[in-house]
């Protein structure tokens, strides 16, 4: 049967014909379009899914990364507590001076340095040469025509010479060029200006003079002079107030001369400085520890535990670092006070994190501080701190630490999954969406020419209704 019979018999079949309902019937709307690019964007999105899945393996491993990284960091710190408690120049070296008068002297000592008390008498302190000249009205004054000569420690003489036109500031200038190893400046006070003259250093060597000076008044006003002191009994001379060597590793600080006054100085292990480094090591032990603990908690936010929960080089850390609690220090000879943490007041939690109980620790370093850095320290940089540390460095070493490895690991992993998406996108998505744009587009110029089809249809159907009738 032909369309136009089939028209016919459809026409003669029916009263009348809506082909307004028949298009609405069809296209959901009884005028025809198609959004384009909303129908391509569902068909892309749903084209994507195996990306999801891509990307959240990303997302995993970025948490995994910044968690171990934040761990490599918080083990680095505590491995750098290790290395200072095992270093001869350390904290646990460290030593402190007090002075049984600190009017008259104090002093401070080297790392390591021997204890022990030593008595200092000082006689006199080290005097620094200086020179004033006559005053004058001020700065600006022209000073008489003359000259003076200037003779320093050493014996080199310059000579100054004014014409009657010069200042202050000009011959305090020319001090300065003549490379005397003084330091001319202008004094101004209520009495009007001078000029002083001072040598760079203090000491008998350093004192100078100045010579042919009538015309300007100059006067010595202190003579360069070394500080004279005894050390156990033992006289010195030094050009400054800052004696050295006169105790090996022992710097001296004199401040006042006080003839027959004996002044102790002891020397001890700075137990300040060994606490406040014990108490760091448990600080950033803790630290790691509670950082391991957060991986292996349950969260009911997220309904599960954290991104490293499964970690062999979490877990195997986690076990290091509570293992190492039951060291105990036995000593090649003799005995010792101080066999473990727990013996100098350090004592662990139920959830694996220490306690420092500050007295006991306090009174440790006190009464026992060799003990207790022979417990860190051993007998030949081989105790507890010594023995961390390597296992620490498992984990860190930037070669082939744990951490090193297992974040290569990571990044190529992610490097992978970028590469997948990156590939399908290109290989896959970019094409699909070129070709579906293409598709849709035809689509929607073939709809956007329905209704002058479907009118032509009507009037075709309204001419076969009356040659019908």
């Amino acid at each position: 049967m032909s369309s136009i019979s089939a028209l016919n018999s459809l026409l003669s079949s029916s009263s009348s014909i809506d082909l307004s309902s028949i298009l609405e019937a069809a296209l959901g709307a009884s005028s025809p379009g198609l959004d384009v690019t909303a129908a391509v964007n569902s068909a892309i999105t749903a084209a994507e899914a195996p990306e999801q899945a891509w990307q959240n393996q990303e997302a995993i491993l970025q948490n995994q990364t910044a968690a171990l990284n934040q761990l490599q960091t918080d083990t680095t710190n505590l491995d750098n507590d290790m290395q200072a408690l095992n270093s001869l120049t350390g904290p646990l070296s460290a030593r402190s001076v007090s002075s049984s008068n600190s009017n008259v002297v104090t002093a401070s000592a080297a790392s390591a340095s021997a204890t022990g008390n030593h008595v200092v008498v000082v006689n006199s302190l080290a005097a620094t040469a200086s020179w004033t000249s006559a005053t004058f009205a001020g700065s600006s004054t022209a000073l008489p025509a003359g000259s003076f000569t200037i003779t320093n420690g050493s014996g080199t003489a310059d000579t100054i010479t004014t014409d009657g036109t010069e200042t202050l500031s000009d011959v305090v200038n020319q001090i300065n060029s003549a490379g005397l190893g003084l330091t001319a400046s202008v004094v101004t006070d209520a009495n009007g200006s001078r000029i002083a003259v001072a040598a760079n250093s203090s000491g008998s060597a350093s004192n100078f003079g100045i010579s042919g000076s009538s015309g300007f008044g100059f006067t010595q006003a202190v003579t360069g002079a070394n500080a004279s002191l005894t050390v156990d009994g033992i006289g010195i001379s030094s050009a400054t107030n800052t004696v050295t060597g006169a105790v090996p590793g022992l710097t001296l600080n004199l401040l006042s001369a006080s003839p027959g006054t004996q002044v102790s100085l002891a020397v001890a292990p700075d137990t300040s400085q060994a606490s406040d480094a014990i108490n760091q090591f448990v600080s950033d032990y803790n630290t790691a520890v509670s950082a391991l603990n957060a991986q292996f908690a349950f969260s009911s936010s997220t309904g599960s535990e954290g991104p490293l929960s499964g970690d062999t080089t979490v877990i195997n850390l986690q076990n290091d670092l509570l293992s190492v609690l039951d060291y105990t220090y036995t000593p090649s000879a003799g005995s010792t006070t101080m066999p473990n943490l727990s013996s100098m007041g350090i004592s662990v939690n139920n959830d694996g994190t220490l306690s420092v109980d500050s007295s006991a620790l306090q009174s440790a370093l006190d009464n026992n501080f060799s003990d207790v850095q022979s417990f860190f320290q051993g007998s030949a940089l081989n105790g507890f701190a010594n023995m961390l540390d390597q296992q620490l460095t498992s984990f860190i070493a930037p070669g082939d630490g744990a951490f090193t490895v297992d974040l290569q690991s990571m990044g190529t992993q992610n490097t992978n999954l970028q590469d997948d998406i990156s590939n399908f996108q290109t290989n896959y998505i970019q094409p699909l969406q070129a070709q579906l744009q293409s598709e849709y587009s035809q689509a929607e110029i073939l709809l956007q020419q329905l209704p002058a089809q479907m009118k032509q249809i009507s009037a075709e159907l309204g001419q076969n209704s009356s040659s019908g009738g």
